[in-house]
C-alpha cells in the first residue's frame, strides 16, 4: 500500500506541472479522480491480486472463477460499461469507474471495494483502461445534466405508472416490478449471456446507485451492454422524474413516494386498471 501523506500533494503538483507544459497524460496509462492521479503500473499488482480471478489476467472476463459466476464478470477489453454519467455509447469518466468499484454491483458477485484505499482504486481504474484500445483513441463522453428533482406528488406517481405501461417497462421488469415480465427469460447482454431485469422488490439499491438521481441517470444514459436502453430521446426530464417516483413505490421501503401511494390507494384502488397486456396503467 502506498503511504498517503505527502504523496498526494506531490502527485497533484506533478499533474499541474504537466498541464501547464501542455503535456496530456496518456489516458490508457493514467486516471484522475478529483486531485488523485492513478497509474497503471501501480494498479497492475492490485488487479492481479483482487480482480484477475474473475475478470481474467487480460481483462477479458475469463478468470478462473468466471465459470462459476452469474451474471458474468465485465469484459474490460470491450470498454462497454453499464454505469456511467455519460451518454449511451460513450466511454465513462474515471469518476464513473471509481464509483462503480467503490459501490459494487447489487445482485452480482462484484463487491464494494471499500477495503482498498481511494488511491488504490484510482490506480486500478488506470490499469483497467489499458485493456481496450478505445481509451487510446477516444475520450469519455460529457456527463449528462440532471435537473433538480420536483416534489413527489400523487399526480407524478400516477403519471409515472402510466409511463411504465406506455413504455412497456413491464415486459421486462414485470407488472409489479419483480423482474418477471414476459420478456425476462429471453434477455441477453452484448456477449449473448443471459441477463435478468432488475427486481425492484429486492431491496433499496439499484444497479448503479441508491438515490433518485441515480435512478434518473439510468433512464437517461441506459445500461450499455444490456437490453436497458437510454430514454434520453424518448421522454422529457419531467417524465423521467415521474417514472422515478412511481418506481420508488415498487420497493420495500418506507419512502415518501410509497407513503403518498399507499394513502391514495386506500380510497382509490378500485379505480386503477392493471399494468400489463390488458391494462392501460391508468
Amino acid at each position: 500500500m502506498r503511504p498517503q501523506t505527502g504523496w498526494l500533494s506531490l502527485v497533484s503538483a506533478c499533474g499541474a506541472l504537466l498541464l501547464l507544459c501542455g503535456v496530456t497524460p496518456a489516458p490508457a496509462q493514467q486516471a484522475q479522480v478529483g486531485n488523485v492521479i492513478g497509474h497503471a503500473a501501480a494498479g497492475k499488482p492490485l488487479y492481479t491480486r483482487y480482480c484477475a480471478g474473475c475478470h481474467g489476467d487480460d481483462g477479458d472476463a475469463r478468470g478462473e472463477n468466471a465459470q462459476w459466476i452469474d451474471p458474468k464478470p465485465r469484459d474490460f477489453t470491450l470498454a462497454v460499461f453499464k454505469c456511467r454519467s455519460t451518454p449511451t455509447g460513450t466511454l465513462p469518466t474515471d469518476q464513473d469507474l471509481f464509483d462503480a468499484m467503490t459501490r459494487g454491483f447489487v445482485t452480482t458477485n462484484m463487491p464494494a471495494w471499500l477495503p482498498l484505499t481511494p488511491h488504490n482504486r484510482v490506480d486500478l481504474v488506470a490499469y483497467i483502461k489499458t485493456f481496450s484500445p478505445k481509451w487510446k483513441t477516444g475520450k469519455p463522453g460529457t456527463p449528462i445534466t440532471i435537473p433538480p428533482e420536483p416534489a413527489a406528488t400523487i399526480a407524478s406517481v400516477l403519471h409515472g405508472r402510466q409511463l411504465f405501461q406506455k413504455m412497456e417497462c413491464w415486459k421486462c421488469h414485470g407488472p409489479a416490478g419483480h423482474g418477471d415480465g414476459p420478456s425476462a427469460k429471453t434477455l441477453t447482454d452484448n456477449k449473448d449471456d443471459p441477463i435478468r431485469p432488475y427486481d425492484f422488490s429486492s431491496g433499496s439499491r439499484f444497479m448503479c446507485g441508491v438515490t433518485n438521481r441515480d435512478l434518473y441517470r439510468i433512464f437517461m444514459t441506459g445500461l450499455d451492454g444490456t437490453p436497458m436502453p437510454s430514454f434520453a430521446d424518448d421522454i422529457k426530464p419531467a417524465d423521467a422524474w415521474d417514472l422515478v417516483h412511481f418506481l420508488r413505490t415498487l420497493q420495500p421501503l418506507d419512502t415518501p413516494e410509497a407513503a403518498i401511494w399507499k394513502a391514495w390507494l386506500a380510497s382509490h384502488a378500485g379505480e386503477l386498471k392493471p399494468i400489463g397486456p390488458e391494462g392501460s396503467g391508468q
